[in-house]
């Protein structure tokens, strides 16, 4: 995480740590990233909780449609990564207002 961390990662994660709705996430990803670099993202995140939840690589393949490169990406950060992804599982266990949460 040092080679992220600098003032311009550190203001932009305050930042979003200080937003306080999913809409105000939506409008300002919405002008940061590409709407790819968003739907990636996402995507990542869904691999992130299906492999959590036990799911081999092939039905995260099946499920989401992405190389199995990507998600051993992925799983690589869930075994030796910062722990970024299941606080963000957790909160999404906890519920969250999505309307269509698996």
């Amino acid at each position: 995480m040092d080679k992220v961390r600098n003032k311009s990662v550190d203001n932009l994660m305050q930042v979003i740590a200080k937003m306080s709705s999913a809409d105000d996430c939506y409008d300002f990803f919405s002008d940061l990233c590409t709407i790819k670099e968003l739907q990636d993202m996402a995507q990542r995140f869904e691999m992130a909780i299906l492999l959590k939840g036990g799911a081999n690589y092939q039905d995260v393949v099946s499920a989401v449609g992405t190389s199995s490169a990507t998600i051993s990406r992925v799983n690589r950060c869930l075994l030796y990564g910062n722990g970024g992804y299941e606080k963000a599982i957790a909160i999404y266990k906890e519920g969250v207002d999505d309307g269509d949460k698996k």
